[in-house]
């Protein structure tokens, strides 16, 4: 990267409410304002890791049918050493549906293999995580109650509306209130690079009323679809304010040289990488 692109890149964050933290070559994606509000918060990038994917040091977080365990193992021990404080990590086995698991002792954090595709939490000493390699992560911070979730969003869970039933869980759990709500939407496939066919074209049509609205038409039954203003919509749609969402400028197809994408990965190398983002109370 050149040293005006890297000017670039951090004038364009701050204006979007990010900054870069960097520690030991590990680079992470941070919201201010959800930091602002008491809530330790990150989006990986592949930078700093030991796995060797097409970089050859990549922070390859999960996917252990793709990467040796003591890789993903000791990315994820350089990943938690950025944040300040100690953090346990709670995942789950993602499955591109709707299901949420809330995170409501410490024991609930061993079984890692429930599917769900979000996770919520008000327990102090976790960061509750969403792996993604282009579809997009979302991190939901309760400026009130210190209730926060991590959110899994492909076009699949995008469809199914699983942003909306976070909050709507967090709301039932802990009495959150959407307005209360700082939402950070991470890097992914952007509206310039993600093309679907009709059969994604069609399961918008049937759930949003104005789904054209996410659609560039590129060919026959095909289109670029935006799943950031997507998943933006759910959240303005349930009551929380738009000046409190928070969306990283970067898509994850077009920075290839700091994310993972498994749509230019997987075809050509045959195997990617996954990021992790996180959110937990400082």
């Amino acid at each position: 990267m050149s040293g005006q692109q890297s000017a670039d890149d951090a004038r364009t964050l701050a204006e979007s409410g990010f900054y870069w933290r960097e520690r030991d070559g590990v680079k992470v994606l941070v919201c201010r304002p959800l930091e602002d509000a008491g809530f330790a918060n990150g989006f990986s990038t592949r930078l700093g890791g030991v796995s060797a994917f097409s970089l050859g040091h990549d922070l390859n977080l999960a996917g252990f049918d793709e990467d040796e365990a003591e890789n993903i193992y000791e990315n994820r021990r350089r990943f938690l050493a950025t944040f300040d404080g100690e953090y346990r990590l709670a995942t789950v086995w993602q499955v591109h549906g709707d299901t949420i698991k809330t995170v409501r002792t410490l024991e609930d954090i061993g079984n890692s293999e429930d599917r769900a595709d979000a996770l919520v939490s008000d327990l102090s000493g976790i960061l509750v995580g969403a792996k993604t390699a282009d579809c997009v992560p979302v991190l939901l911070g309760d400026s009130k109650t210190g209730a926060f979730a991590a959110v899994h969003a492909g076009w699949r869970g995008t469809v199914r509306s699983i942003v909306r039933k976070a909050v709507e869980q967090m709301t039932a759990t802990y009495g959150t209130n959407a307005s209360d709500i700082i939402a950070a939407i991470g890097p992914a496939a952007c509206g310039r690079n993600y093309e679907v066919g009709e059969d994604v074209i069609g399961e918008f049509g049937e759930n949003f009323a104005e789904s054209e609205k996410y659609f560039t038409a590129t060919r026959d039954s095909h289109a670029l679809v935006d799943l950031h203003l997507a998943n933006r919509d759910q959240l303005t749609a349930i009551g929380v304010n738009d000046a409190n969402i928070f969306t990283a400028p970067f898509c994850t197809m077009e920075r290839s040289d700091l994310f993972f994408s498994y749509r230019l990965e997987k075809k050509t190398f045959g195997k990617t990488g996954r990021l992790l983002s996180v959110i937990g109370r400082t």
